[in-house]
């Protein structure tokens, strides 16, 4: 691995742990095990080594999703692979409930450009595999954005703030089970 991705991987992980406010760029080189200034030879700041970070993982998790899809499945079986395999990567996805929960906190500048433009992108894959199944007539008509827009925010209000106010997290089987009697079956032309 070269150093840009050790850089890389200890700013993801201090950012996970303590949040973008609160990661120094020393804390980065200790975890990377490289001096400060060899930091500063491949990124300006704190905030282009977040704009990084945050472009890695959403690279990581489309080509998760996408291994997830089968073209010749239905929307549901793909919807039911892809829910899946996301709750499978839910603890590599700490950054992003770190990332929310800064923002909710102290509603840091950077941090609320980068959780815009990550809900952006998810939710125009979202948007793009939901035409692609109201083009196969696996699901009613609708208005993709806002449905990707529902799936998402009822994702992460599953996964992320469910653990906020409740002593145990939720099951992968229960939210699998919700989504697929609820959100997924409303959507579906057919059960």
């Amino acid at each position: 691995m070269d150093r840009k991705q050790e850089i890389l991987q200890a700013a993801a992980k201090s950012f996970s742990m303590f949040g973008y406010k609160a990661t120094t760029m020393d804390q980065v080189a200790k975890f990377a095990n490289v001096g400060k200034g060899t930091i500063y030879n491949f990124f300006t700041n704190k905030e282009e080594l977040l704009q990084e970070v945050v472009i890695s993982m959403i690279r990581d998790m489309k080509v998760e999703a996408e291994q997830a899809i089968d073209t010749e499945a239905s929307f549901i079986k793909n919807a039911h692979n892809g829910l899946m395999k996301m709750l499978q990567f839910r603890e590599q996805h700490l950054l992003f409930a770190k990332l929310i929960e800064e923002e909710k906190a102290i509603q840091t500048p950077a941090v609320k450009q980068m959780l815009i433009k990550i809900e952006a992108e998810i939710i125009t894959f979202l948007a793009d595999r939901i035409r692609i199944g109201i083009g196969k007539k696996e699901i009613r008509p609708c208005n993709p954005e806002l449905v990707a827009y529902l799936l998402l925010k009822s994702y992460l209000a599953m996964v992320v703030d469910w653990q906020l106010t409740h002593e145990e997290a939720l099951h992968e089987d229960e939210i699998l089970t919700l989504f697929k009697e609820t959100l997924f079956r409303g959507l579906a032309t057919t059960s």
